[in-house]
Parts: C-alpha cells; structure tokens; sequence
C-alpha cells in the first residue's frame, strides 16, 4: 500500500477530479479503480485520510444525511504551489535549488515565467 503522504495525494486527485462533493465510499471507488496498490483500502482509512486533510485545511466536509461528503478546499495548482515552496525552503542554498529547477523546466515554462515576472524575454 502508498505511504500515508501518497495516499494523502491520491485522495486529493480523486476529489479534484470529482464532479461535485464525494463521499468517502466514493472516494474509494475511484482509488480501486486507479490502481492495484489501492486495492486492499478500507472505507475507514479513506475516512481517517480525508480527517487528516480537513484537519489540514485541504478538504472540507458537509454532512448529508448521516454520512458527510468532502470536497477539495484549494486548488490542484494552489496544492503544488505550496509543495514546491515548502520543497524550496528546505534548501540550504535557495538559489542553487532555483537554478537547478530553472534548468529542468521546458522553454514554454521558461517563457511562462519570464511573463509572470513581468520580463517580456
């Protein structure tokens, strides 16, 4: 089985592709679907998944009838925003670790960038 933090993210990706707010029997029909690794789940380790990430900040919950159902409170982009910031402050050398990133990305990220940065290139 994925470790605690994969599982975290697969949950999440089930959530971001959902159409609407899922319950944690939904959530777990689509992990049995993606993969084998997901297979051996229990509804209640999806459920202490989704409590974690509430607790998190990252999902929210509404009840719904007795059952609740969760639904992602930020965006997929927002999500990887934040992994490659919290990547980028355990770095003893920031700028090496940006140059480094910088030099791995693809000339359309570059432009991107340049853009965002306000640098028409």
């Amino acid at each position: 089985m994925a470790g605690s933090g994969q599982l975290e993210r697969a949950v999440l990706q089930v959530l971001w592709d959902a159409p609407g707010p899922a319950s944690a029997r939904d959530v777990l029909a689509a992990l049995t679907q993606r993969g084998p690794a997901q297979r051996e789940l229990a509804v209640t380790t999806v459920l202490t998944v989704l409590d974690r990430l509430g607790r998190k900040g990252l999902v929210r919950r509404e009840r719904d009838g007795r059952a609740h159902l969760y639904q992602a409170s930020v965006s997929r982009e927002d999500y990887v925003a934040d992994l490659m910031l919290e990547a980028l402050g355990q770095a003893p050398d920031r700028g090496a670790a940006l140059t480094r990133f910088l030099g791995g990305v693809s000339p359309s990220d570059t432009d991107h960038l340049r853009r965002a940065l306000g640098d028409p290139g």
